[in-house]
């Protein structure tokens, strides 16, 4: 695939990501806020030690003189699928649902990044397989969903000492 298509690509899904945010209720933006951020801070840590550690190698990305990662899936496309993933968890729903919950949106996630891996020059797995970004994906999205349980937990009026 020519450099031009591959821009152009990376383009789309800027536009697509940002259209998307149109989306998330105005009561939710805290919400929001708050996920998309720890996202980035997730992704960033393990971004970075996957690149430095030479398992992948992002080809065509931006910021190229300041870092190796793929800022536009680790900083912005993952964390704005978060906070979907966050605001349409299913809550009161057993344990088998909320695990199919999980393997949708990480192979929801995978298969564009394989396909986009095997076609294109944006993404190559050096020392990396499918299954590793699959297991990345599924663990990070609970590490996501751990904190907003923490940040968010409501305060029991019982339990604030005067």
């Amino acid at each position: 695939m020519s450099r031009l298509i591959e821009q152009w690509f990376l383009f789309f899904v800027w536009l697509i990501t940002l259209a998307s945010l149109l989306f998330i209720p105005k009561e939710k933006y805290r919400v929001a806020l708050m996920v998309f951020l720890f996202k980035q801070c997730v992704t960033w840590f393990l971004g970075l030690l996957v690149v430095e550690w030479g398992w992948i190698v992002y080809p065509l990305r931006l910021f190229w003189k300041v870092n190796d990662t793929s800022f536009t899936f680790e900083y912005f496309v993952y964390p704005v699928i978060s906070i979907f993933f966050i605001l349409h968890y299913p809550e009161r729903r057993g344990v088998g649902v909320k695990l199919a919950y999980y393997a949708a949106f990480t192979t929801g996630i995978m298969i564009p990044e394989y396909v986009i891996e095997r076609y294109t020059g944006l993404i190559d797995y050096l020392y990396w397989t499918w299954y590793w970004s699959w297991i990345s994906l599924f663990l990070t999205f609970g590490v996501s969903r751990w904190f907003y349980v923490w940040y968010f937990k409501p305060v029991r009026p019982d339990k604030i000492k005067p």
